[in-house]
């Protein structure tokens, strides 16, 4: 127990930093942005910026995805078996993810509060009615990006770039082929349905109301699965 402490303290606070680091540069960028805008019309009122979270989204990602060639060549060559390396990976991704998570509920909802006129990714789909689930919704969200990329490195350092890139070709051609049989094959009562069940899936109900537990448990299965995937992809990974 002492070595998975190790590990997750060596992650964690490696890149606490970087988290404080994305905040100062990226609100020092919405800050210059507006004052130049305030000096170019003589007003504040055509400031306007939204869905800060998807700088976030990308920072996770790139901060979770970044890091594993080395964090893994050091932790297996000190003796950590790949359990503890994914253990340690995944209270990584917890850590950022609820930190980030935190920070822009919190600023998301003040700058609603001080510009009505911005809306935050949450409450521009949910509204501002409860702030847990809104941290809740976030950090499930991000947890889920880390894990996709994190999936996807793992998947690229397995079979190889080439093979990657074949990969990448088919699965873009699988989205092209699901596109085409929903505007062009399928049935519109099926692509009705289809569409239904994903409003549903994500809390929003064919009577205007919603279930905020639906998106949570979405994002959860979705996590889940992709963890599940990594885990099994990373029991069997070598160093190339």
């Amino acid at each position: 127990m002492k070595k998975l402490k190790a590990a997750i303290q060596y992650e964690c606070m490696t890149s606490f930093k970087y988290i404080w680091y994305f905040y100062a540069i990226q609100y020092a960028i919405v800050l210059l942005i507006s004052l130049i805008v305030a000096i170019g019309t003589g007003s504040f009122d055509n400031i306007g910026s939204n869905c800060l979270e998807i700088n976030s989204l990308i920072f996770v990602g790139i901060l979770g995805a970044l890091g594993y060639r080395e964090d893994f060549r050091m932790l297996i060559q000190n003796g950590f078996t790949r359990k503890y390396i994914f253990i340690a990976t995944v209270s990584l991704y917890l850590f950022i993810s609820g930190i980030m998570a935190l920070v822009d509920t919190i600023m998301g909802n003040v700058l609603h509060a001080v510009r009505p006129d911005y809306f935050s990714l949450y409450g521009a789909l949910y509204g501002y009615h409860n702030v847990l689930i809104n941290w809740l919704w976030l950090f499930l969200v991000y947890m889920a990006v880390c894990f996709l990329l994190y999936l996807m490195i793992l998947v690229i350092n397995r079979i190889g770039k080439t093979a990657s890139v074949c990969l990448g070709v088919a699965l873009g051609g699988c989205v092209l082929l699901v596109f085409a049989l929903f505007r062009f094959v399928l049935p519109g009562r099926t692509v009705a349905a289809i569409a239904e069940f994903a409003r549903n899936a994500m809390g929003f109900m064919g009577d205007g109301t919603v279930y905020h537990a639906f998106p949570v448990l979405t994002l959860l299965l979705l996590g889940g699965i992709l963890g599940i995937g990594s885990f099994a992809i990373i029991r069997r990974t070598e160093l190339k």
